[in-house]
């Protein structure tokens, strides 16, 4: 049998293992320590909406009132002084209120902002549209901030009435708004800012039925009147002529009615081609006279009778038929 005698390790060689073993942990949670350093603060969210008035549908505007309130720990972020609304044309701070006495603050404001968005009018006025509300962090980018929704509660007064519009639905979120643009930033090599941003988005429908015959009837009877042309009698084909041009001009001057309530658009929208059919089917009429009158002068008269009494009402029931048709894809959406 062999005897081994383990010899006792030395001082020195304690001091080394030990150090050894320090290093070892030190470099295991340094990732864990950097990598919780970069984990951003969040601020939690929340919004009541009180009203939505003022809408201006030629400039592209509406005022909202609102209460926003926000709980963050970070003390940093200072939302009273870096609050930032993207869209909106300006800001009024009414009332705000801060609680900082506890581990988070926790922030009150009421705000009415008149914002700025794009309207879509190519179903005007049977369109829906989408107002847009968010808000970001002026000095704190997503690296530093992100938001999370407060979805407790109701978010709107559901007592507010929008005048001519109903309220379809809300959606409330969170997410991150990239900027091609380093906004002068040293730190950044690449132009590309990324900054948490709380989104709000309300859509509404307009209770249409009203204004259409407001906007339309004008244009409608205008189309009637000359359509009377072809119950006047052959003898009295000036007066035909005359009826088409007045009812010609009246809806040309209808459509510029129109048009000034509008915002400027590149698209071809519902009243443009209620407008356009209307007076192609004038002109028609006029040229349906032009050729009556033709065959009242080759003394074609029972010829003359029977053409004004197929094509009156044939070009009727297109019109009705085309008509019904845009306005139907219009109400739906299409």
């Amino acid at each position: 049998m062999f005897n081994v005698h383990l010899y006792p390790m030395p001082n020195n060689w304690k001091l080394v293992f030990i150090s050894f073993c320090l290093v070892l942990a030190a470099a295991c949670a340094a990732p864990a320590l950097h990598a919780q350093e970069n984990v951003p603060d969040t601020v939690k969210t929340g919004i009541y909406i009180n009203s939505i008035h003022d809408i201006n549908f030629k400039e592209k505007e509406y005022t909202i009132s609102l209460w926003l309130w926000l709980k963050y720990k970070n003390r940093k972020f200072d939302f009273m002084q870096n609050l930032e609304v993207p869209q909106a044309k300006s800001v009024t701070k009414s009332f705000s209120t801060i609680d900082s006495s506890g581990e988070q603050v926790y922030m009150l404001m009421k705000l009415q902002c008149v914002m700025k968005d794009a309207w879509a009018i190519n179903n005007f006025p049977f369109d829906r549209q989408k107002l847009r509300f968010a808000i970001e962090n002026s000095q704190f980018d997503s690296r530093s901030l992100v938001f999370t929704c407060d979805t407790l509660g109701k978010h709107f007064d559901e007592r507010f009435t929008l005048r001519g519009w109903r309220i379809d639905s809300l959606n409330i979120s969170a997410g991150t708004k990239v900027y091609q643009t380093t906004f002068g930033d040293p730190a950044l090599t690449k132009p590309r800012s990324e900054y948490s941003t709380y989104k709000v988005k309300l859509q509404i429908d307009r209770d249409a039925m009203g204004l259409f015959w407001r906007l339309f009837l004008g244009m409608y009877l205008s189309f009637l009147i000359a359509y009377m042309s072809f119950f006047i009698h052959y003898d009295s084909i000036d007066s035909r002529f005359g009826l088409s041009v007045g009812a010609l001009f009246a809806v040309v001057g209808n459509k510029y009615i129109v048009d000034s309530a509008l915002p400027e658009s590149n698209t071809f929208t519902l009243v443009d081609t209620l407008h356009g059919i209307t007076l192609f089917f004038i002109l028609l009429v006029m040229a349906s006279t032009a050729y009556t009158l033709r065959l009242v002068k080759l003394e074609k008269f029972e010829q003359s009778k029977k053409f004004d009494f197929i094509f009156g009402q044939s070009l009727m029931a297109i019109y009705v038929l085309l008509n019904c048709y845009f306005i139907f894809m219009a109400v739906t959406g299409h």
